[in-house]
């Protein structure tokens, strides 16, 4: 006999309490407590329009900007005499 070979044993038995029904609600909840309503769909349609129009309008913003920000010589010699001509 092989020594990787295991004798099976037998498993116990499960014992599962299930209610025949039911519940009640308790008083001033009725069959309809919790459940979602058509105004939670009017919400979750709005938060996506509004995520959807704000990604656009960042889109647009984003493609405004220029390649890189770093200035030219020109622009910072530009700079320099605006320091020099406004300190006199």
């Amino acid at each position: 006999m092989s020594p990787l070979l295991v004798e099976a044993v037998p498993a116990g038995t499960a014992v599962i309490a299930v209610p025949a029904q039911n519940p009640a609600p308790p008083p001033g909840q009725g069959e309809e407590f919790g459940k979602a309503s058509p105004v939670a769909l009017v919400v979750i349609l709005t938060l996506a329009l509004v995520t959807i129009l704000l990604i656009r309008g960042m889109s647009k913003r984003i493609r405004r900007l220029p390649g890189s920000f770093e200035k030219t010589d020109e622009e910072q010699k530009g700079d320099k005499e605006k320091a020099d001509g406004g300190s006199a």
